[in-house]
């Protein structure tokens, strides 16, 4: 199989149920929000290539984003920084989740969500489909657009704290993203539980001890 397809839609779609795909953006970044999307494609407006976002060039991937935005009903979720070290990034993942899909215009009848967990308060019956942005074109459209958003945010973050990198490495801990952070110290959009900003906010304090 090489690629996602329209099979956990088909049967729902010939009973004339709204069909959202649901999928998040940015669990692994040290810096950034974590960003969730969810999609009710039209069955007869289905953008072809649809695939796992991390499976599409940049340029391939807004292209689907700006097609999608026009043919499909599209709603927005993230989860803050403080969220994140609040609450953990499951959490805040699901929580991203959870406002994606009240975002939606409509109410969809059924959820197609990737990964192994739901997100809370669904209002309608939900399938969780591990793998599911390589399996189901709805779950892949919401990974489309939920990365393609969350880049342009990092992107817009990087002008304003420049020499991190986040610009191509959207806030994951690259090396250089890594030895920016002993250089130039902790912004207020690194999430402070995790383990390499953690340890550099932990150096710095005994050090000023």
């Amino acid at each position: 199989m090489d690629g996602p397809d329209t099979m956990h839609e088909t049967e729902h779609w010939q009973h004339g149920r709204l069909v959202a795909g649901v999928d998040e953006v940015g669990r692994g970044p040290l810096a950034g929000p974590v960003v969730a999307a969810a999609v009710v494609l039209d069955p007869e407006c289905i953008p072809p290539g649809l695939n796992d976002s991390k499976k599409l060039s940049a340029k391939r991937r807004a292209r689907l984003a700006g097609w999608l935005w026009e043919c499909a009903e599209v709603g927005l979720g993230w989860a803050s920084v403080e969220e994140i070290d609040e609450i953990n990034i499951l959490q805040a993942s699901l929580l991203a989740m959870h406002r994606a899909l009240t975002d939606l215009p409509r109410p969809p009848g059924h959820v197609l969500v990737d990964g192994r967990f739901l997100p809370p308060q669904l209002t309608c019956p939900a399938t969780p489909l591990i793998g599911g942005d390589g399996r189901s074109v709805s779950i892949a459209a919401a990974s489309i657009v939920a990365k393609t958003w969350r880049d342009r945010h990092m992107r817009d973050l990087a002008q304003h704290h420049p020499g991190y990198g986040w610009e191509t490495n959207a806030g994951y801990g690259s090396k250089s993203h890594r030895e920016a952070l002993r250089n130039l110290g902790v912004t207020p959009h690194h999430r402070r539980s995790f383990k390499p900003v953690h340890n550099i906010l932990w150096q710095e304090k005994s050090a000023s001890h």
